[in-house]
């Protein structure tokens, strides 16, 4: 769909400082939460970082191998060091829509966003680090904070009530080699839960109804998680409506009609608390057409628009597999400063051909992808790898050969 592009940023990950220290040696079995807000010009491009609370919950569900790098470089990172040796000990990487804001040139002055960063609860004092990128892959800004995990001001979460929610699609695997989903309700009352149900296994049918997915349905969980608006529907700016949502989102984001996105990580990260979900969908109780997805933030679609079951597909791509748009323009005005042509993006499915050789070449070699002109919405100057791809047009069945080998990397990093 039409929406402005999470920022790109260096593609080949940045040699950090590897440790042999393995997770229960650096790491206790529980949850630490950042939160932080992120302000800035959009004008000037400078931003900066400030912490705010820090708390505990209960167990830690993310990944504890290959602790000190991510699978993809991203717009962002939070990583860990230890205070004593220096030892990247966790780094994860992620993008922000106050990240995409700052490409926009806003002149309007400066604005902040909320952000929330999840990392293993440490054994013993560290640094928390939270770096932004700009898309020529130089840091903006990146904020440190001092945490000694025995803070008497870190609020303990542990005994916090989760929300309802339900399963509504089990993988086999163990529990161990699992990536789960959790799928928020935005904009269904109360009296419509059984409607959010119905449309979280759609979307969770939807997804794995395409490769690579499909065939590695065992390694995923979806869990739709009930979180109850007071009012039905959700913000429709150009239309005049403004909805009281459980997460605030609205369509007209940065002034594009359809790009439907919401600037509330702390409600997020709230509901998918307890929930052992590492990956959110949010889904909007609307027939409007729109969406948007953030790498390693979240998924947002319009759940009863009809062509509810590509989007949320192609937006997943977007946020789970850290896939780029493959559609372009022939004027590209608004966006030309998005993908600069003489720096490779990080997305893994769209590329420059500034470095070399080509991110896909081993697919080129093997008859199984091309080069095909016109993509990171310019026609000239980015290159994709197939004519068609479900990150390309709503028309298209599938995930292009160089999406499915990409997201299909990304699964495997989380679950082997």
């Amino acid at each position: 769909m039409n929406r402005l592009a999470t920022f790109a940023a260096v593609f080949v990950l940045t040699v950090v400082q590897a440790t042999a220290v393995t997770f229960s040696e650096a790491f206790a079995d529980s949850t630490l939460r950042v939160d932080y807000v992120m302000t800035g010009r959009a004008d000037t491009g400078e931003s900066s970082v400030a912490f705010g609370r820090l708390s505990r919950s209960n167990r830690w569900y993310g990944r504890r191998h290959s602790l000190d790098r991510p699978v993809l470089a991203g717009a962002a990172d939070v990583t860990v060091t230890d205070r004593q040796t220096g030892d990247t000990l966790y780094r994860e990487s992620f993008s922000t829509l106050f990240q995409e804001w700052l490409v926009t040139g806003d002149r309007s002055g400066p604005r902040s966003m909320p952000g929330v960063a999840l990392v293993p609860y440490p054994r013993r004092a560290v640094d928390v680090t939270v770096t932004l990128r700009d898309n020529r892959r130089r840091t903006v800004c990146s904020s440190t904070l001092a945490v000694d995990p025995s803070d008497i001001l870190i609020a303990d979460r542990t005994g916090r009530r989760a929300v309802p929610r339900l399963t509504v699609y089990r993988g086999e695997a163990p529990d161990s080699a699992k990536i789960r989903v959790g799928i928020l309700a935005e904009g269904y009352t109360e009296a419509e839960m059984p409607d959010f149900i119905s449309h979280a296994r759609e979307a969770a049918d939807a997804i794995l109804g395409h490769e690579p997915f499909a065939s590695l349905a065992e390694r995923f969980d979806f869990v739709a998680i009930e979180t109850p608006s007071a009012d039905s529907g959700v913000s429709v700016p150009a239309q005049g409506r403004w909805a009281d949502t459980a997460f605030g989102s609205h369509f007209s984001t940065f002034y594009s009609d359809r790009y439907l996105t919401t600037e509330r990580a702390d409600a997020i990260a709230d509901a998918l608390e307890g929930t052992g979900c590492t990956h959110a969908i949010i889904l909007a109780n609307t027939d409007v057409y729109g969406g948007g997805g953030i790498y390693n933030f979240y998924t947002l679609t319009a759940a009863r628009n009809e062509l509810f079951h590509p989007v949320v597909v192609h937006e997943f791509g977007h946020s789970f597999g850290g896939l780029g748009d493959e559609y372009f323009y022939d004027s590209t005005d608004a966006l030309d400063n998005t993908y600069p042509t003489d720096i490779e993006p990080w997305e893994p499915n769209i590329t420059t051909l500034v470095e070399q050789p080509c991110k896909w070449q081993g697919l080129i070699d093997a008859g199984r992808a091309s080069l095909v002109e016109g993509a990171g919405y310019r026609s000239r100057g980015l290159w994709r790898g197939a004519d068609n791809c479900r990150m390309r047009t709503n028309t298209a069945d599938r995930f292009c050969p160089v999406c499915v080998d990409a997201i299909r990397r990304v699964i495997e990093f989380y679950t082997e």
